[in-house]
């Protein structure tokens, strides 16, 4: 049997784009919103979900970080896309056409320059895929859409232009989730959450558990606790397996301090990233 992997967006969607280049072998099932993927993962609908955690242009995608911690599931895998951004419009039509333009508001960012530059009005809709779904329902000639070649070639649409974003280094990095934790080998990263108390020095001496190792933190995160106005959740991806050395005994130094110290999971590092 074929395993179910979830994805938000509509079919076309840079996400399904990951799924199809990350999987072996999956049925890529699309989902509206992305707690509607965490929630088709937590109740078995599908084995795994695939979500964008982070963009080389926009950033963050806070929303997946806040539902990381509210979702009793476990980061498995990591995935990074280098995304290409297509004008899209309706087949007939040319560039000069074009008057406004829709699209997820990721991809607006990405190309904004762009669109300034062509003097083009931008509106917000939820997916890339799906501003080119909108787009053929709305019949617009003088609107274009942003997403992949893939959705153009799906919903049988025109591409004006392509690469259109405003810096060829643009990646989205994804994250496999699923209900159960894996303990891989080898070039592995650690993900964590954890709360600390807010007085001087507290931030400081919970790095430097892992300063004092050496161990490569990759990124750091901070989200507001809902709980306690000003108090913070602190997200951490580091380099290392979380029951080796020197990661675990830096992780039972920072949890003896900690007011919530939890593991989002262990998994292989993307090949990509150790270029």
């Amino acid at each position: 049997m074929i395993m179910k992997a979830a994805f938000q967006g509509e079919p076309g969607a840079y996400s399904e784009e990951a799924g199809q280049a990350y999987f072996d072998q999956a049925e890529m099932v699309p989902y509206e919103s992305f707690p509607d993927v965490f929630e088709a993962v937590a109740t078995g609908a599908c084995a795994c979900g695939l979500i964008p955690i982070e963009n080389s242009l926009a950033g963050s995608i806070h929303q997946n970080y806040d539902l990381l911690q509210q979702h009793n599931l476990y980061i498995v895998g990591e995935y990074t896309l280098r995304v290409r951004h297509c004008l899209i419009g309706f087949p007939g039509t040319e560039l000069a056409d074009i008057r406004h333009v829709i699209s997820h508001p990721q991809a607006l960012g990405q190309c904004a320059a762009h669109l300034r530059a062509m003097n083009l009005k931008s509106e917000a809709v939820y997916d890339t895929a799906g501003s080119v779904k909108l787009l053929k329902a709305n019949g617009d000639k003088t609107c274009a859409a942003i997403a992949s070649r893939r959705a153009a070639q799906i919903y049988g649409m025109l591409i004006l232009q392509e690469g259109i974003e405003d810096n060829p280094e643009n990646y989205t990095r994804f994250l496999e989730i699923a209900p159960q934790a894996r303990m891989p080998k080898g070039n592995v990263k650690t993900s964590i959450v954890f709360t600390i108390k807010n007085e001087p020095g507290a931030l400081f001496n919970a790095l430097r558990s892992f300063a004092e190792r050496r161990i490569d933190l990759t990124k750091i995160e901070s989200r507001p606790l809902v709980s306690k106005t000003w108090d913070y959740l602190y997200y951490i991806d580091l380099i290392g397996a979380v029951d080796e050395e020197p990661v675990q005994s830096a992780l039972e130094e920072l949890r003896s301090s900690a007011l919530m110290l939890r593991v989002l999971g262990c998994y292989p590092r993307f090949h990509d990233e150790l270029r």
